[in-house]
């Protein structure tokens, strides 16, 4: 959309459709609330957190390592601006994510058909719709 300013000046604005920006913001907002609750449960080794860790073999320190930094991800994924550290946290909770799903394969850690390797699963891909959704303004 082109708007005229003055004379000669001419602005673009972008305009997404409103599906896709409610779309965007709803993949976004569940994203951002299942990382920072889990992150909040791993800060306060809130339920079963610490039998989750010392199954996959981890120390219990990582609890803190990963909640601290999943708290700033979800905070960072809706606050505007800062285009290039939502980059790193869409990035970081791919890694994060895949990497819980490999830890427990890894691990034969399947519980009960399969959830804890599903679950985070299911968290990449809600990460990876909410990256391909982003509008212009956060993006690179």
């Amino acid at each position: 959309m082109s708007k005229t300013i003055g004379a000669e000046t001419t602005a673009k604005v972008e305009t997404l459709p409103q599906g896709k920006k409610i779309a965007y913001w709803t993949v976004t907002f569940l994203l951002a609330a299942s990382v920072l609750l889990s992150g909040i449960g791993q800060l306060m080794q809130f339920g079963g957190n610490i039998e989750l860790v010392t199954n996959l073999g981890y120390p219990l320190y990582v609890l803190t390592i990963l909640g601290v930094w999943k708290v700033l991800g979800a905070i960072a994924l809706v606050v505007p601006g800062f285009p290039r550290l939502k980059e790193w946290v869409h990035a970081g909770i791919f890694f994060l994510m895949t990497g819980a799903a490999l830890s427990h394969a890894f691990a034969n850690d399947y519980g009960d058909n399969g959830f804890p390797i599903i679950l985070p699963l299911s968290y990449a891909a809600l990460n990876f719709a909410s990256w391909a959704l982003r509008p212009k303004s956060r993006k690179l």
